[in-house]
C-alpha cells in the first residue's frame, strides 16, 4: 500500500460502506491507477485532467476517491469532478423536455448536463484561486446552491473527472436510426431524443472531453450486469434516505430502475463496443466490479491533441 496513514484504507472502507474485499480492488486497480496518473503528470510536466469512465453503478466514484487519496499521499493536489454534478436542474430539464422532447425530463443522456459549467470549473482548477466544485443532490433532483459546493484551493496537479459517459464519442446516423429498446420504440420512434443527445455529444460534450489528458475506462462484462449494479446503487440510496429520515420516494424502486436504465442503454452499449479502442487504459471488470485485466494504450490518447 502507498505511504501516508496506514489506517486510511480501513477508515475509507467504513466511510464508503464497502466490504473488506474492496481492499483487493484498491491494490489491483487504484494503486496502479494512481501511479499511472502520476506518471502522466510527470511526462507532461504540468497539471493534468484524467477522465474515468464506466457504466452506471460500476464503482467510478469510489475508485476515483481512493485513487485521489493515493495521489495525495504522493504530495499532489487532487480535485475530483463528477459529471453527475453537472446535471441540469429539474426545472431546466423540464424546459428542455418542452422545447425538444419529453424524455429530457429524465437526467442521464447527453443534453441533460451543463458542459460549459464543466469547462469553467476546469479552467478555474488550473489557477491559484479557490474553486467551488459543483454538487448535485440526486434525491432532490437539483444542484445544491453554490454556498454548499466543495471548495478547492488550486492549482490542481491532477483533476479526476469521473462520469458514466466521460470521453464518449457520438454515434453514426446509421447507428441512431434503429431503436434499441422498448423505451426508444415507444417514446422516441422518430429519433428526435436520441438524435439531439448525439448532437450534444458531438458538440459541447466533445469540447469538454477534449480537455482530457488521458482516459481510463472501466468496462463492465455486459449490459445486464449494469442493470444489477444500478439496482443495487438505488437500494443503497433508499437506505441512506431512511437513515436521514428523508422520504423513500426520492429514490427509485427496482421496477423503476429497470425502466430508467433504458435511458442509458444506447450509449452504454456504444461505449462498451468503441471506448476500449480509444481509451488510454482499459480495465475489464467482473460481475462483482473486481478488476480482471488492465490494458494500456501504446499510442497517444484522446487528450494528447496539442
Amino acid at each position: 500500500m502507498a505511504g501516508g496513514d496506514p489506517d486510511w484504507l480501513a477508515a475509507f472502507l467504513a466511510q464508503e460502506r464497502l466490504p473488506p474485499e474492496f481492499a483487493e480492488t484498491v491494490e489491483r486497480l487504484c494503486v496502479p491507477l494512481a501511479a499511472w496518473i502520476a506518471g502522466r503528470r510527470e511526462a507532461l510536466g504540468r497539471g493534468v485532467t484524467v477522465g474515468l469512465s464506466g457504466a452506471q453503478g460500476g464503482g467510478k466514484s469510489t475508485v476515483a476517491a481512493a485513487a485521489a487519496r493515493l495521489l495525495r499521499d504522493r504530495g499532489l493536489a487532487v480535485a475530483v469532478l463528477s459529471l453527475d454534478d453537472l446535471y441540469l436542474d429539474r426545472s431546466d430539464r423540464l424546459a428542455l423536455a418542452e422545447r425538444v422532447h419529453p424524455l429530457f425530463r429524465t437526467r442521464g443522456p447527453p443534453g441533460t448536463h451543463d458542459p460549459a459549467l464543466g469547462e469553467r470549473v476546469l479552467d478555474a482548477l488550473a489557477t491559484s484561486v479557490t474553486t467551488a466544485i459543483p454538487r448535485f443532490d440526486k434525491a432532490e433532483d437539483g444542484r445544491l446552491p453554490p454556498s454548499e459546493w466543495t471548495p478547492f484551493q488550486g492549482p490542481a496537479d491532477v483533476v479526476l473527472f469521473e462520469g458514466w459517459c466521460v470521453g464518449a464519442a457520438p454515434q453514426t446516423p446509421a447507428a441512431l436510426s434503429i431503436p434499441i429498446n422498448a423505451l426508444e420504440r415507444r417514446a422516441d420512434e422518430d429519433g428526435v431524443w436520441r438524435g439531439y443527445a448525439n448532437a450534444a455529444l458531438a458538440g459541447p460534450y466533445h469540447a469538454l472531453f477534449a480537455r482530457l489528458d488521458g482516459l481510463v475506462y472501466l468496462r463492465p462484462p455486459d449490459f445486464e450486469t449494469v442493470l444489477g449494479w444500478r439496482t443495487e446503487q438505488e437500494r443503497k440510496l433508499r437506505a441512506r434516505l431512511a437513515e436521514q429520515g428523508r422520504p423513500a420516494a426520492h429514490a427509485m424502486s427496482d421496477a423503476e430502475v429497470a425502466g430508467f436504465v433504458q435511458v442509458y442503454e444506447r450509449l452504454t452499449r456504444h461505449m462498451m463496443a468503441t471506448t476500449p479502442r480509444r481509451a488510454d487504459v482499459v480495465v475489464r471488470q467482473d460481475r462483482r466490479r473486481r478488476p480482471i485485466t488492465w490494458r494500456e494504450r501504446q499510442t497517444a490518447g484522446p487528450g494528447d491533441t496539442n
